[in-house]
C-alpha cells in the first residue's frame, strides 16, 4: 500500500471546541503523521500522511469532527509525504 500525504483546511465552528487535540488522537489512532494548527482566519490546517487507506479515514472523520464542533468544508490539496514529520503534533 502507498503512502499519501495532504494538506487540508477545515472552516466552520472548529476552533475553541478541542479540534486539534480531538484531531491529534485520531490521527495517532490511524497511524499518521503530520500536524494540526490553528489558523487566523478561524478555521484549522492539517497535513496527514500515510497509508492511504488511514488518510482516506481520516479526511472523513474530519466532517465529523468531536462534539461542539459545525464543520462547513474540508479542503484538500496533495502534499508530499515528506513533508510530514515522524508523530503526530498540535503545532500552534
Amino acid at each position: 500500500m502507498n503512502d499519501s500525504a495532504v494538506l487540508v483546511r477545515i472552516s466552520g465552528r472548529v476552533q475553541g471546541v478541542s479540534f486539534r487535540i480531538w484531531t491529534q488522537r485520531e490521527a495517532r489512532r490511524l497511524g499518521l503523521n503530520g500536524w494540526v494548527r490553528n489558523e487566523r482566519d478561524g478555521s484549522v490546517s492539517a497535513l496527514i500522511s500515510g497509508p492511504e487507506e488511514a488518510v482516506t479515514s481520516m479526511l472523513d472523520a474530519f466532517w465529523q469532527g468531536p462534539p461542539g464542533c459545525e464543520v462547513r468544508s474540508v479542503v484538500q490539496e496533495t502534499a508530499s509525504p515528506a513533508d510530514a514529520s515522524a508523530g503526530f503534533n498540535i503545532t500552534a
